[in-house]
């Protein structure tokens, strides 16, 4: 598939320069990245649709992509290196949103470190826009941050009162606890948690950009071997097989994952420590795809990718005190350190912003508890009343 791609679709040069054959791609002129018959010709399968079963073919072909989008990036690194002789790198735009290049580029020690923008992407065109007239238009100084960025955790988006809240619960006839003590509220659910239940957990600002990092998140335990296969089909509605990310407190990441930094923005994936995997069994290679998939690979299971991955979000009491309050108390009661941390929302919707919207993915899914703020709603109770 390799070969096919780079006599077929794409040319690359030393530098990591490009040029795309598009008689294959519609993405210029059509709602479409590809032409789907040019490609079953060239490569001799259609393409997959969602639910279908996944093959061999379909591996092979996402890997090949990924491992020439990683030799593209690491060129266009080197390059960089070159011309500016700088010892960091900072990395936006859609492909730097792929975490598993973003991890290879860190560990390859071609820079000393990289930061990623969190809304890189699409989104994050109106950051570089307001930079430009900031510095370009009105003339103002760049400033280091020395040491820390001035994302704020990403956590720059909207936020509501509780009047907001109680305007939702009344509207919905939906029975609430309210807690003066967030510590005491963090203890219940810190509890729930280990039990197996699924938190819908919306706090303060929303995140900026694709990730869901502590404040639009639905929350579970990543020790629970079952947990990835129902959070994907009974709460986010979609296929079975798709990773979950941890959230670690960062004073206790080291313990589980080869990691030499903070990650904040869930951008890297890194590996799991040889001493937290388990041993596949000596017919693994012969399993169905599905069975490789589903197998225990570490005790922190339902976060553990099928090569002993993780894409981890490290949480610090400066980023986010609310959250590693949580997890921290999870961690008081487990000894694990982490919760399985995934966007707040259903397939084929937007994170929630509103409590609104909140509260709607709470009733139409299989989330066992919604806290949004101070405010507790109980999955059994709120059913039952609105009946």
């Amino acid at each position: 598939y390799k070969k096919i791609i780079y006599e077929k679709l794409i040319s690359v040069k030393d530098d990591g320069s490009l040029y795309l054959n598009h008689n294959y791609f519609a993405y210029t002129t059509e709602l479409k990245m590809c032409r789907d018959e040019k490609w079953l010709k060239l490569f001799g399968f259609p393409k997959r649709k969602p639910e279908s079963e996944i093959f061999q073919c379909h591996c092979d072909l996402a890997m090949a992509v990924q491992q020439i989008t990683e030799d593209i990036v690491f060129r266009m690194a080197k390059t960089a290196k070159k011309i500016t002789g700088l010892k960091k790198l900072c990395l936006a735009g859609g492909v730097a949103l792929n975490c598993v290049i973003n991890g290879k580029l860190l560990k390859s020690g071609i820079f000393e470190d990289i930061w990623i923008q969190p809304a890189a992407g699409d989104a994050g065109g109106a950051l570089g826009a307001a930079f430009l007239a900031h510095h370009m238009y009105f003339n103002e100084k760049r400033i280091s941050s020395k040491g820390c960025d001035k994302m704020q955790g990403a956590y720059l988006g909207p936020q509501f009162k509780d009047s907001d809240i109680k305007l939702v619960a009344e509207k919905h006839k939906a029975k609430y606890r309210y807690f003066e003590n967030f510590d005491e509220l963090a203890e219940i659910i810190a509890q729930s948690l280990s039990k197996g239940k699924v938190i819908g957990w919306f706090q303060g600002r929303m995140e900026f950009g694709p990730r869901a990092l502590g404040n639009r998140s639905i929350l579970a335990d990543a020790r629970d071997k079952g947990m990835q296969k129902r959070l994907n089909l009974k709460i986010k509605f979609r296929e079975s097989f798709r990773p979950f990310a941890p959230s670690v407190l960062d004073e206790d990441a080291k313990d589980f994952f080869n990691i030499s930094k903070s990650s904040p923005y869930m951008l890297m994936t890194t590996d799991i420590l040889e001493s937290r995997r388990k041993e596949l069994p000596a017919n693994y290679n012969n399993l169905e795809m599905k069975n490789k998939l589903y197998w225990q690979r570490s005790d922190v299971p339902a976060i553990t990718h099928i090569d002993f991955s993780a894409r981890i979000q490290t949480v610090s009491k400066e980023a986010n005190l609310r959250y590693w309050t949580l997890i921290n108390k999870f961690k008081q009661i487990t000894g694990c350190p982490m919760v399985i941390n995934t966007s707040f929302n259903v397939r084929g919707q937007p994170i929630v912003c509103g409590p609104q919207e909140a509260y709607e993915c709470f009733i139409k899914t299989e989330i066992d508890y919604l806290v949004i703020g101070n405010f507790l709603f109980e999955k059994e109770k709120s059913l039952k009343y609105q009946m």
